[in-house]
């Protein structure tokens, strides 16, 4: 159908599209999307082989002006050139530290070399997937061999940066949002029961620092938030549990023979965190170590005190009468090993420590806990499955859900379905309670009378 000519002497209104057959026999188009920082119309060009093609080009770009989505002038910018800026200059100033690691491995190890290349407007999500596909693919088929859970970690962090990107009207949609990721099938997580946790409690009497696990599995503190714990974060009130009259009763409670707990609150404000060492050699002369910790250049690793990770995080809970007589022996048994160091001793406050005083490195407390789960004949398990443990005893406790958010440090809800988990032994009483109240025997008084609702005869 021919184009309607506008009568003559007329023109289109200010800031109208235009299609026109330009004299090099292309036909174009001109859009305008809304103001440029000088102040002056943001007028798009389109050019096409046909008139067709250029007005449905004309009704996508006015159809993202209307709905603003309209990406930035000038070239777009590449995948690479996106990825690196918003890592380093967005993300890196605004997330923790631990977070960044996986961020920088995703996007230099996977995500650059993948679809660095490609312009940052163009991507579409079948990219996407193609190179989830490789980089599961084994080595002698071309591809990396990567586990499932570290492609899914690189594709969370391309839906991060393209988000960002989007937010700033360099792409239009964010294509990470609907492309497939690799199914991450996560182990079924089974929470201790109460044999296994007093098990595990019991042989924990009989190993150095004993109590850490203690906190685990009453309190469910992460493991950061546990070796990050001081002294000073502690605060445990006793009361005189003597005679009136007694000698002891002009003193501290502290130290009354009898004395009875009155309060004990723990805050948990920092956390203690293991970071990977990083080669620090130059590619042109590598140092030939297997692993970035042996390298003489090596950064960038070690054990770190940081802050917990939300406000949800910083919290004071309660600590039950038995947890606090495990910490006071925890803490006797902290004095004999201060003295035998001696003046190797660093003094830092730290509830749990190593043999000279400074923080528990995480990985020996992990070789901690197995090496104690094989002491008690308890199954292998996570040490985070004790705080599962924790969150399942107080579902089970009936502890409402606002009370359990606050000692597990959870900010959402939401989380309270991965972390409490209803035990066989619940649900076996669930069942007898139902069967208890459906088929109950009648009283003789509810036998003679009639059901409610039901008129008596006269």
């Amino acid at each position: 159908m021919p184009r309607k000519k506008r009568a003559e002497g007329t023109r289109a209104p200010n800031g109208a599209s235009s299609i026109y057959l330009g004299g090099d026999g292309k036909w174009h188009g001109r859009v305008t999307v809304g103001v440029k920082d000088d102040g002056r119309p943001d007028r798009r060009h389109i050019e096409r082989k046909t008139e067709a093609e250029v007005t449905d080009a004309v009704r996508e770009l006015e159809n993202q002006r209307n709905t603003g989505k309209v990406r930035k002038t000038g070239r777009a910018w590449t995948v690479e050139k996106w990825l690196r800026h918003w890592v380093e200059n967005i993300a890196a100033p605004s997330v923790r530290r631990t977070t960044m690691v996986g961020y920088r491995s995703s996007v230099y190890n996977h995500l650059i070399p993948g679809i660095g290349a490609h312009r940052l407007n163009k991507l579409q999500p079948e990219h996407l997937e193609t190179l989830y596909a490789k980089l599961q693919l084994t080595k002698d088929k071309g591809g990396k061999g990567l586990a499932p859970a570290t492609v899914h970690l690189a594709h969370r962090t391309l839906r991060v940066a393209l988000g960002e990107a989007m937010r700033r009207d360099r792409v239009v949609a964010n294509v990470a949002k609907i492309a497939k990721p690799p199914r991450v099938d996560e182990d079924e997580i089974v929470p201790f029961t109460m044999e296994e946790a007093r098990l595990i409690l019991d042989t924990a009497a009989t190993v150095r620092n004993s109590a850490r696990f203690v906190v685990a599995l009453t309190l469910g503190l992460r493991r950061g938030e546990a070796l990050g714990l001081k002294w000073s974060d502690i605060d445990v009130k006793w009361r005189h549990g003597c005679a009136k009259n007694s000698d002891c009763r002009g003193g501290s409670a502290q130290f009354c023979p009898d004395r009875q707990l009155k309060s004990a609150t723990m805050t948990i404000r920092r956390a203690v965190q293991q970071f990977v060492w990083q080669h620090g050699c130059p590619d042109a002369k590598p140092c030939g170590r297997k692993y970035g910790a042996h390298c003489p250049q090596r950064h960038g690793g070690g054990v770190v005190t940081t802050d917990v990770k939300s406000r949800a995080g910083r919290r004071t809970v309660g600590m039950p009468a038995q947890l606090v007589h495990a910490i006071e022996r925890h803490r006797e048994r902290q004095a004999l090993e201060r003295a035998h160091a001696a003046n190797m001793w660093r003094e830092e406050d730290w509830v749990f420590t190593n043999r000279l005083g400074g923080p528990v490195h995480p990985s020996v407390d992990h070789e901690s806990w197995k090496a104690l789960l094989r002491k008690a004949n308890v199954r292998d398990a996570r040490l985070h499955d004790a705080r599962h443990t924790a969150a399942t005893m107080l579902l089970v406790l009936k502890v409402p859900l606002p009370a359990v958010m606050q000692v597990m440090g959870w900010s959402d809800a939401s989380i309270a379905k991965r972390y409490m988990h209803v035990p066989s032994e619940f649900l076996a009483a669930i069942a007898d309670q139902v069967g208890g109240l459906v088929w109950a025997d009648p009283t003789d008084d509810e036998e003679d009378d009639p059901p409610a609702g039901v008129p008596v005869p006269a």
